[in-house]
């Protein structure tokens, strides 16, 4: 299949966390037009189960296929270590998936060798142990220190960031053992960098934190001048699905790309 530069990139996620990734997208390749999927009635994903979790998958890419999709972003962690694969085999030479752990992984093996690295993601993501498996077949010498964090993705869906509650609970995390020692931070899971400040004042500015949204963006933009699907054209469009209607995702995806926003309701099943 011949794709266009004039297609839209189709990104999905659970909620409002790979809304992070979209606008790393925007501001990196303001001219491309561009599909969020918001499965909105299955957050989170980081306790659901692997089937579970490639059956939303497989939904949601049929939905983006259809909608004409030239590349799609899988911009949620649990969803790249439990469906990358099953969907690379699913939608072959009908697009290209990218997910946001292989880009990260690239980007650690090139500038951390030899360190001691920190994880925090959710039960699913730290469970499948992909990035620990990926760094190690890399052979640079980089130890993962890698904790799971399951109330930070819900906290952020709720609201409940920058300030008491979440400062509590994110010091709580953070000062756990297994993440002593570590030179960089992976935040791996794209609901983070929406605490990537109370994260980096936690460390005093003193921690290198990655956040995989500007990186994955990054990725995706050597991806189109690769195949030459770079989009020219000044007149992107932007359009937000949700699986269920929910007031925070509307308030987050008008916060993150400030204007007013429709949201177009399109259930998994009907």
């Amino acid at each position: 299949m011949t794709l266009l530069a004039s297609q839209p990139i189709g990104v999905f996620d659970s909620g409002i966390g790979g809304l992070t990734v979209a606008h790393a997208i925007r501001n990196l390749l303001p001219n491309e037009s561009m599909i969020y999927f918001g499965d909105t009635a299955h957050l989170p994903y980081g306790d659901k189960s692997e089937p579970a979790i490639q059956a939303y998958s497989i939904k949601i890419a049929d939905v983006l296929l259809k909608k004409g999709c030239k590349v799609i972003v899988i911009a949620c962690n649990s969803a790249s270590s439990a469906a990358y694969e099953l969907l690379k085999e699913y939608v072959r030479k009908d697009t290209h998936i990218i997910n946001v752990i292989d880009p990260m992984v690239e980007f650690v093996l090139e500038h951390f060798p030899g360190k001691n690295v920190g994880l925090i993601g959710t039960k699913r993501t730290v469970q499948s142990n992909v990035y620990a498996r990926k760094i190690t077949e890399g052979k640079k010498n980089i130890t993962l220190h890698s904790l799971a964090t399951p109330l930070l993705a819900p906290m952020i869906e709720e609201g409940f960031f920058n300030n008491q509650i979440s400062h509590e609970i994110i010091a709580q995390y953070l000062s756990d053992p297994a993440l002593n020692n570590i030179e960089a931070l992976i935040l791996a899971c794209t609901h983070y960098p929406l605490i990537k400040k109370e994260i980096d004042s936690f460390y005093q500015g003193k921690m290198t934190i990655l956040d995989s949204s500007e990186i994955i963006a990054i990725a995706l933009k050597k991806y189109l001048e690769k195949e030459g699907i770079l989009n020219e054209q000044l007149t992107p469009q932007q359009h937000f699905l949700v699986s269920d209607y929910t007031e925070s995702f509307e308030a987050a995806a008008r916060m993150f790309f400030h204007e007013a926003v429709h949201l177009e309701k399109h259930p998994l099943w009907n």
